[in-house]
């Protein structure tokens, strides 16, 4: 749909500030004065990676995904344009027009006010979507470890079995262990693995024989061109839809509005779940809801909602879903934790100045700017504690991981870790509130 003017508001040019919610975990989120600059996509490919593909923004131009905040900055309300529900994300638009801004948008939009500030009508707004979508209350998640920052794609049952051991040696109180990317033989072969990784099933047998919880990592919505998925059922996939390049090769998308796929997508997750996982960590999910051309006519939302209900269907009404690079109103009510920001890295700045891509200063500011989601949508995911020698500013980090409610997962080799490291990950190991802030 195109953009339609549907409002305005006088701002003080130097002291309002406008809220840009993002599309999924992965973008950018936060408040900026008029002469700022917002964060935008580095190249096409990360447009589609960490953004909207669909609609880039045009420069000198403030834009929310299903969200978009306004404090004028001269003591009046904050005016707030949002979506209906989560089931229709229109994009929505602020350009400045001497001392006022115009905001358009190209789908339905509701539009109210808030007297008591930017921050209690973003807690107000959340409260308002999650009404009928949303479960009452989230639970108390206990604290995990994670494979993907210490052993990155080329992790081994070897690297896990270890810090299980070592966890239970070191006193790091892990409930739950995550084996994450790169014991897959090709993405989208999510029941094959890569050779060199070790056994899946003796792996997650281990783990739940020392008491523990077992969570695995699946791109369920990605097919790669090197997949036998890909060549063997081409039917599957969702026609003139790219995901993006990753991996070393170009990806494509599950069409689950076929049945082949769709039963394809549950088996997935039965299996998994009959081997004893039950934490899904679910990544890559803005696949899901990009446009082409499927088997049925469903628009994008309703398509990546359905599938999340097909992976529900096959891992269990018990098991817990974690979403990951996912559109974030469209996952309300179906994942019980989400990813709130883009990837942490030992690196304090991205390498390509862009800040979806994996770096501390990029994950600080869009958990941060998130928290008000938790406990009120799902349990916050502000990615994993990393606090080995060689992570820059981790003192930083540590502090930032500390002053949020949600999920706590140290993702260090734990044999790297100092004195420093130890004595910090024991500490930030905690369940996660369940009461708002």
């Amino acid at each position: 749909m195109p953009f339609v003017d549907i409002g305005e508001i006088g701002c003080d040019p130097a002291r309002s500030l406008v809220f840009e919610h993002g599309w999924q975990s992965w973008s950018p989120t936060g408040s900026y004065r008029l002469h700022e600059r917002p964060p935008r996509a580095a190249d096409p490919t990360i447009q589609v990676l960490c953004y909207r593909p669909e609609t880039p923004v045009p420069d000198g131009v403030f834009q929310g995904e299903g969200l978009l905040a306004v404090d004028p900055g001269d003591g009046g309300p904050v005016s707030v344009w949002s979506a209906p529900s989560p089931l229709e994300v229109p994009s929505i638009r602020a350009r400045r027009e001497g001392g006022r801004l115009v905001v358009s948008a190209d789908g339905p939009v509701s539009h109210w006010q808030a007297e008591s500030g930017l921050d209690q009508a973003l807690r107000t707004w959340a409260e308002r979507i999650a009404e009928g979508h949303a479960p009452p209350a989230v639970p108390a998640v206990p604290p995990m470890w994670c494979s993907w920052y210490g052993y990155w794609d080329k992790v081994t049952e070897a690297d896990v079995v270890d810090n299980l051991h070592l966890a239970a040696r070191l006193g790091i109180p892990a409930d739950m262990f995550l084996l994450d990317d790169g014991y897959e033989a090709e993405i989208g072969d999510w029941l094959e693995t890569r050779q060199g990784f070790g056994s899946l099933e003796r792996t997650v047998g281990t783990i739940r024989e020392a008491g523990k919880r077992a969570g695995i990592w699946v791109a369920p919505f990605l097919v790669g061109h090197r997949s036998r998925v890909f060549h063997e059922h081409p039917e599957w996939l969702v026609g003139d839809a790219w995901a993006g390049h990753m991996w070393d090769q170009d990806l494509a998308v599950l069409d689950v509005t076929h049945p082949g796929a769709a039963e394809h997508l549950v088996t997935v997750f039965a299996t998994l779940r009959a081997l004893g996982i039950t934490h899904f960590k679910l990544d890559y999910c803005y696949a899901g809801a990009l446009p082409g051309r499927r088997a049925q006519d469903v628009d994008p939302i309703a398509a990546y909602r359905r599938g999340l209900e097909l992976i529900r269907q096959g891992a269990g009404e018990d098991a817990i879903l974690h979403g990951c690079g996912a559109p974030m109103l469209p996952s309300l009510g179906l994942v019980e934790i989400m990813r709130v920001s883009p990837d942490v890295a030992p690196t304090l700045m991205p390498r390509s100045g862009d800040l979806s891509q994996p770096s501390q200063l990029g994950a600080r500011l869009a958990g941060a700017a998130r928290e008000f989601l938790h406990a009120r949508w799902w349990v916050n995911d502000p990615d994993c504690i990393i606090v080995r020698p060689d992570v820059e500013a981790r003192e930083d980090w540590a502090a930032h991981i500390e002053a949020t409610g949600g999920l706590r997962g140290s993702s260090d080799p734990l044999a790297a870790l100092d004195e420093w490291g130890l004595r910090t990950t024991r500490r930030l190991m905690v369940p996660t509130r369940t009461d708002p802030s």
